[in-house]
């Protein structure tokens, strides 16, 4: 039997390699009851590979994974049974309606025969397609399709979900509604892993961690990481755009200049702004600019996971 652990998901060193590529490199992190833990980083960064050994797709050359306190090499069909996973690409049967869908992914779940229909129409009810129960899965949207994939990981009832991008390619009101259910999850004490290109997405967890090359180097909740830059942030609007960049770049206490959309944001050294501030609108129009605006803002996890990505020299990860 397995006590009541503190954490619902850990992986503690895990290590992958592909040939001489090293996909996942002493990646180690932790998800509680009730917690939603996003995984974010560029493309290649060893997401998806982490995803698959934590749910036991891929074995890791090194490394652990415990799943509600079952060690997922020694214990697999324990763990893996307190476990729903939605991959990036969730292969339904589109032959087959969303109720067979489900039955089937029910069955493979060892949930018996005279519970599943009760179980089927209860997660339906949850993801709010019961009127769809009789469509066949190649008639749903990309939409539909995500919630259903969603309702066959939840079909078995798992307390712990790994969701890999699952609102890729769906639209903004589909997105606001997958988030409202994996809300409701929360409320029910579902721990919940989720890879997200969406850093609005990431912002709305309780933790983040940050991926690069393997290897997890910042997590924290989203209110503490954006502290890191903290008075060193400056939002400027002037055209040319680019050549208040170039001008911008010239200040010997700017670290960093990134565009966003039609403004630009200067990240300057600890202390510096008000002086960077100062010089930046005169230095600019000097140059030609016009229309110039300049005021500090609070950093988004956008402007911070761009610092960390220019400033990777630390091998451990930073706890923000």
């Amino acid at each position: 039997m397995s006590s009541s652990p503190e954490f619902s998901l850990e992986c503690q060193g895990l290590v992958r390699a592909y040939g001489s590529k090293t996909a996942v490199n002493g990646l180690s992190l932790r998800v509680a009851p009730g917690e939603i833990y996003a995984l974010v980083g560029p493309d290649g960064a060893g997401k998806t590979t982490t995803m698959r050994m934590m749910c036991g797709a891929l074995r890791p050359d090194q490394g652990r994974v415990v799943v509600a306190g079952f060690d997922l090499a020694t214990r697999v069909e324990e763990a893996r049974a307190r476990i729903g996973y939605l991959p990036q690409r969730f292969s339904l049967y589109g032959d087959l309606t969303v109720e067979e869908n489900l039955r089937f992914f029910a069955e493979v779940r060892g949930v018996a025969r005279d519970v599943w229909p009760r179980r089927a129409g209860e997660v339906l009810n949850f993801v709010g397609m019961t009127e769809f129960a009789g469509r066949r899965a190649e008639a749903l949207s990309g939409g539909m399709r995500q919630k259903l994939g969603l309702a066959a990981a939840l079909v078995h009832r798992p307390p712990i979900l790994l969701l890999d991008e699952p609102t890729g390619g769906v639209d903004p009101v589909t997105r606001q509604s997958f988030w409202a259910l994996l809300l409701s999850l929360l409320r029910e004490g579902t721990a919940v892993l989720l890879t997200t290109p969406y850093l609005d997405e990431a912002a709305r967890c309780n933790r983040v961690g940050f991926m690069d090359r393997g290897r997890l180097f910042l997590e924290g909740p989203p209110s503490a990481i954006t502290q890191r830059l903290k008075g060193r942030l400056l939002e400027v609007v002037g055209q040319p755009r680019r050549l208040v960049e170039k001008v911008a770049r010239e200040d010997p206490a700017v670290e960093s200049v990134q565009p966003f959309g039609d403004r630009v944001h200067v990240r300057v050294a600890s202390g510096a702004a008000e002086g960077v501030q100062e010089r930046l609108g005169p230095a600019a129009s000097r140059a030609g600019a016009s229309g110039l605006r300049i005021r500090p803002i609070s950093a988004g996890l956008e402007d911070v996971f761009l610092e960390m990505l220019e400033a990777q020299s630390s091998p451990g990860v930073v706890h923000a």
